[in-house]
């Protein structure tokens, strides 16, 4: 991409129909059933605007979601432990007694890092096509699972055998190219597809996004290997992270770690100290809707001397 840097810079970017083609050939998604967009918070913005009725949603979550919808259509299920783990079965059996049009899901989840196996998920949409629901998948983070080699519903298999599935994901996430505005959507409701498509601008991806799809098959094997070490530096990374006392970690699935800050400390102490002392930045999650006043933080999996310069910072201010 840098070696193209300037044509890219001063040329347009192709058209809706032509994306379109790459987003379906680089994620195996038929061209009808899939829409490209400047990253997932275009396509969120459009989904969830058009959303109707009542709409169900875990909590702590990614606000991106809620935030576009009117108070008053969400329907909170809260996992009853102290780690917010929960199931396919706990969804279906809490929005089995409090109706919703929309079920949307994050999985692994954010902040929480809560994973929702494959065959599980499966399950799970076959519940909500029996019962008519809407079944918005976010699977943003899903490439950073242990089971991300098969965990994807970005499947026309799949997609067509459950015609109320939505499946979004952004490419910033697990592909590190946030600059470079990039997601997509997936459904065989090809009509709900198409409306996407004339909701979004003419242009709506630069050319760089363009030419990112254009090369990403030529990356693949080194992508796929990188994944694997991911998931090796994360275990590695946790366990330490468990040597803080200052912390008590929750399991996770995704490329960060939910932490709780045990007193007597206070999260947006530890925060401030972080990013005065060691120049490190982690992020407090204290006011997420769910957390009842707790002490939260989310901490970022990164390189292995990033990783150990976090932990050394945290030991440092253990003391």
């Amino acid at each position: 991409m840098q070696a193209n840097f300037k044509t890219l810079l001063t040329e347009y970017p192709s058209g809706m129909k032509i994306n379109t083609l790459l987003a379906s050939k680089c994620w195996g998604v038929s061209e009808d059933y899939i829409i490209p967009g400047n990253g997932a918070a275009e396509l969120i913005k459009i989904l969830m605007e058009t959303t109707e009725g009542k709409v169900g949603i875990t909590r702590p979550t990614f606000e991106e979601y809620p935030n576009r919808l009117v108070k008053n259509t969400l329907v909170a299920f809260i996992p009853n432990n102290d780690e917010y783990r929960y199931t396919a079965h706990d969804l279906m059996k809490y929005f089995g007694t409090h109706h919703v049009d929309t079920l949307l899901l994050i999985n692994p989840d954010n902040p929480s890092g809560n994973f929702i196996p494959f065959d599980d998920m499966l399950s799970l949409a076959a519940w909500c096509e029996k019962s008519n629901i809407r079944l918005v998948i976010d699977e943003s983070f899903a490439d950073f699972s242990e089971q991300w080699a098969t965990c994807t519903l970005l499947r026309d298999d799949i997609l067509e055998t459950y015609p109320h599935l939505v499946v979004i994901k952004s490419i910033s996430k697990s592909y590190g190219v946030p600059g470079l505005r990039l997601g997509i959507m997936a459904s065989s409701d090809k009509a709900m597809i198409a409306n996407m498509k004339k909701e979004v601008s003419i242009w709506n991806l630069n050319s760089f996004a363009e030419f990112f799809m254009q090369i990403f098959t030529k990356y693949e094997k080194d992508y796929k290997k990188a994944c694997v070490k991911f998931i090796e530096e994360r275990t590695d990374f946790e366990k330490k992270l468990r040597s803080i006392t200052s912390l008590r970690i929750m399991p996770s699935q995704a490329n960060y770690f939910l932490a709780e800050v045990l007193p007597p400390l206070k999260a947006a102490n530890l925060v401030i100290r972080l990013l005065k002392e060691q120049n490190i930045l982690v992020k407090d999650c204290s006011d997420k809707i769910g957390f009842d006043g707790k002490q939260y933080l989310r901490i970022a999996v990164r390189s292995h001397a990033d990783n150990a310069k976090l932990i050394e910072a945290l030991k440092s201010l253990d003391k």
